[in-house]
């Protein structure tokens, strides 16, 4: 995997938003604390994508006997 790119930037921030986020995500400074939350929103996705795929009819072929024969060994 390649390496991540930092961007150095300016903006706004609520700090009782921060020291929230902070608490949840067992960060300590504020960089740690975006990057962490902004990978979080990026793994919410992630699952609930899987999720979706879970409850699309014929998606995982999850009751083709062919298809599950192996999928236990």
């Amino acid at each position: 995997m390649a390496e991540a790119t930092r961007k150095k930037t300016s903006f706004e921030i609520d700090p009782a938003k921060v020291d929230a986020a902070r608490e949840i995500l067992g960060t300590k400074t504020l960089t740690e604390t975006v990057d962490e939350a902004l990978a979080e929103v990026v793994r919410i996705r992630k699952r609930r994508t899987l999720v979706d795929l879970l409850f699309e009819p014929g998606s995982l072929a999850l009751d083709d006997p062919a298809q599950m024969a192996d999928a236990w060994r």
